[in-house]
């Protein structure tokens, strides 16, 4: 026998090398899989594991324990889940999904060079603008456009841009906080810019702007607040009565529209939210929205509005640090184009496709789906159909719910079998609420593979 033979064999008195180790046979499947460095790396693991037992020579054991240990390396951490929530447009989720003339389009820009700042016209430097700067002008009736890699950072080069070192006017009903703490205020102080405040939290009259323009006002700002309402006893002032102030002043109106939408949800049989076209024809000089929301696209801001302006915007040395890339621009010009025939969206468009679903529908979906989930959880819980009541999200129409169904699990443990529900191959997310589990259908296109995946909840499975 030889010495290497030897060494693989029974455990010595001194382990075998790890480079001895990482020959092993058994150790060759994951080697390719994870790669050497990795695979290295948990041998040595193993080997002080194993240090005191001295059982560290079996290639078997040695390679099933590795495998487990890199496993988590192995499954990309960002993966694909069931948005069983309620809330159509989760940010913690993803918000809006793409179409797929958006996803072919962002995958052939990966693939392939592209002519992101190209023009093969006159083979010469382009502007990456230019590839969804027409659809956005077309689709809002504003003079210019550009985009940058989301609706925060259309804010703040805005206010960078166009009043760096002065006053911004801004009611003090709409100094909002969204997701993450990200506030107003705050933005405007990154930006450069002093906050004036104006009104009262529930009441802002024309006079209150009118008084607080001085020689340092570089700007009136509105804000939608998308993501809260203030109800009651309440006054704002509206683009029609601020901008004929706004240009006697010689001022330009900025509008932070939020979500932002580019049609008319009410088609939908949806309540009404703002438009970017109607913001525009009301006169508001810049107007910022997301791409990644009602929109339905990718991540990004859009800054529609007067030319000369966006051009100013445009030439902000920030706008470089705030672009997208080619992906992003390639999948945002597809998107746009969808809304070129407004009336096929519900089909092409995911969130809009989601949002218009009727409760019927989801119903008759709720009514399939019951038995297949009663009999793959067995005895230990009840599954019914709950009517419920979800949101869009992000934002967007916060005390307007959508009327839907949800498939509503009853029995002790609830915690474990939503616990059991995210391990699924693809996670299913539901939430839990008066002690029972709701999995919200309005969001679940792929059933099939929702049902493909129930039989691991075999009864019993779940610990």
């Amino acid at each position: 026998m030889s010495r290497d033979d030897r060494a693989e064999g029974a455990p010595a008195s001194r382990p075998p090398s790890i480079d001895r180790m990482a020959r092993w046979p058994a150790l060759a499947p994951l080697i390719e899989r994870a790669g050497r460095p990795l695979v290295v790396e948990a041998l040595r693991a193993w080997v002080e594991a194993r240090r005191s037992s001295g059982d560290v020579a079996d290639p078997a054991a040695c390679a099933a324990w590795c495998a487990q240990r890199l496993a988590p390396l192995a499954s990309p951490s960002l993966k694909r889940v069931f948005n069983l929530t309620g809330t159509v447009l989760h940010t913690n989720l993803g918000r809006a999904l793409m179409a797929e003339e958006a996803i072919e389009a962002a995958v052939t820009a990966m693939r392939s060079p592209a002519a992101l700042e190209y023009d093969l016209d006159g083979g010469a430097r382009g502007e990456r603008d230019d590839h969804i700067a027409p659809w956005l002008r077309r689709l809002t009736g504003a003079e210019a456009a550009t985009a940058v890699n989301n609706n925060a950072a259309a804010v703040l080069l805005a206010l960078s841009a166009l009043a760096a070192g002065r006053e911004v006017i801004v009611s003090r009903g709409e100094l909002i906080e969204i997701g993450g703490a990200f506030r107003i205020p705050d933005i405007m102080a990154r930006a450069g810019c002093r906050l004036v405040e104006v009104g009262t939290t529930n009441r802002t009259h024309l006079k209150d702007y009118a008084a607080a323009i001085g020689p340092e006002t570089a700007a009136i700002m509105k804000v939608h607040p998308s993501n809260y309402a203030v109800q009651g006893f309440t006054k704002t002032v509206s683009a029609a009565e601020l901008v004929p102030l706004a240009r006697e002043k010689g001022l330009p109106v900025i509008e932070d529209l939020g979500s932002g939408t580019l049609v008319d949800l009410e088609s939908w049989g949806l309540p009404h939210e703002p438009t970017a076209r109607e913001a525009i024809a009301a006169g508001i000089d810049i107007v910022t929205f997301s791409g990644d929301k009602l929109l339905g696209g990718p991540q990004a801001g859009l800054l529609v509005g007067r030319q000369a302006l966006i051009e100013r915007i445009a030439k902000n040395p920030m706008k470089r640090a705030l672009r997208l890339d080619k992906v992003r621009l390639a999948a945002l010009e597809a998107t746009l184009r969808l809304y070129a025939d407004p009336e096929k969206l519900a089909r092409r468009l995911p969130t809009v496709r989601m949002l218009a679903r009727t409760p019927e529908d989801i119903r008759a979906q709720a009514e399939r789906l019951q038995p297949v989930l009663t009999q793959a959880l067995g005895g230990d819980w009840q599954v019914g159909i709950d009517a419920v009541r979800g949101q869009i999200g992000s934002g967007a129409l916060p005390v307007d719910l959508l009327h839907s169904f949800a498939l509503a699990v009853t029995g002790r443990g609830l915690d474990r079998l939503a616990d059991a529900l995210r391990r699924l191959p693809i996670p299913v997310v539901g939430r839990i609420r008066d002690g029972v589990l709701l999995l919200d259908l309005r969001t679940l296109d792929d059933e099939a593979a929702f049902v493909a995946q129930l039989p691991e909840l075999a009864p019993g499975s779940v610990a």
